[in-house]
């Protein structure tokens, strides 16, 4: 009996010692708190700089959601990877709203997270990259277009790429001033008509969208509009839908693009 309740300890133990770092950020650029999980790889006392990766959740999600689907201490492990799980905030769709001033989630990542991140953990600068789920894709594109200089490459899966496709839903309408479907906010703000900021940068991308997904048609335009741009992205089209299972397979395929794109 003693030597499973010492069993149990250590186990214990260990888990603690490995758990997830947990930040929580008071920001005037959002309505709440933010919490955000790092998880930091097993050898990265070892090292002096490791490659981030920021995962952005999807819609109505929150920071836990990455790693609800895919073991974000595994991947940590295996990729070698620092991963950063900021919290969206159920629907910030990680931008700056044009009418809600508390909710400025662009103003946030740049401003404060970024930053305190590369502070507080030995980031390789060479290697940062961001990648997110549905409402998340959009936003790690997003991101990732405005200030390219800060990331390696950039991704994206089951991205909602094209704004409209959420016209009526996701607390868009609210987040953007309830303006027209017709209305050119919806272009301003979306990936697919964003995109051609990254011509002649040569900034790796990928994306990928399940052919039985909803936002399916928007990946694909967004795949035209790459190639005839020449932007240096990789696009994945397969079997799938806009769900759990998807995004299991999908995130294996962009860890291993990312590993690839690691500058020694």
């Amino acid at each position: 009996m003693k030597k499973i309740k010492l069993i149990i300890f250590f186990l214990l133990i260990a888990q603690v010692l490995h758990a997830q770092d947990q930040l929580v950020y008071q920001s005037k650029n959002l309505p709440k708190p933010d919490t955000t999980w790092v998880f930091k790889p097993k050898n990265y006392k070892n090292l002096q700089k490791m490659p981030v990766i920021y995962l952005l959740h999807g819609y109505s999600g929150n920071y836990k959601q990455w790693d609800n689907i895919m073991n974000a201490q595994k991947y940590a492990d295996e990729y070698g990877f620092i991963i950063v799980c900021p919290d969206g905030l159920f629907s910030s769709w990680y931008l700056n709203s044009p009418v809600q001033p508390n909710s400025q989630f662009e103003s946030f990542f740049f401003g404060e997270l970024y930053p305190d991140i590369q502070h507080k953990y030995k980031i390789d600068q060479q290697n940062v990259f961001i990648t997110g789920l549905s409402m998340g894709g959009h936003g790690a594109l997003s991101l990732f277009i405005k200030q390219p200089n800060l990331f390696s490459a950039g991704g994206s899966t089951s991205g909602v790429v094209r704004l409209t496709d959420g016209f009526g839903k996701y607390a868009l309408p609210d987040l953007l001033g309830n303006p027209p479907k017709n209305d050119v906010i919806w272009k301003n703000y979306s990936v697919l008509e964003n995109i051609d900021k990254l011509k002649g940068s040569n900034k790796a991308i990928i994306f990928d969208c399940g052919a039985a997904d909803v936002f399916y048609e928007g990946n694909n335009l967004l795949k035209q509009k790459c190639d005839s741009l020449k932007i240096n992205a990789t696009y994945i089209s397969q079997p799938g839908g806009h769900n759990r299972n998807y995004w299991q397979k999908a995130i294996m395929q962009q860890f291993a693009f990312f590993k690839a794109q690691v500058k020694p």
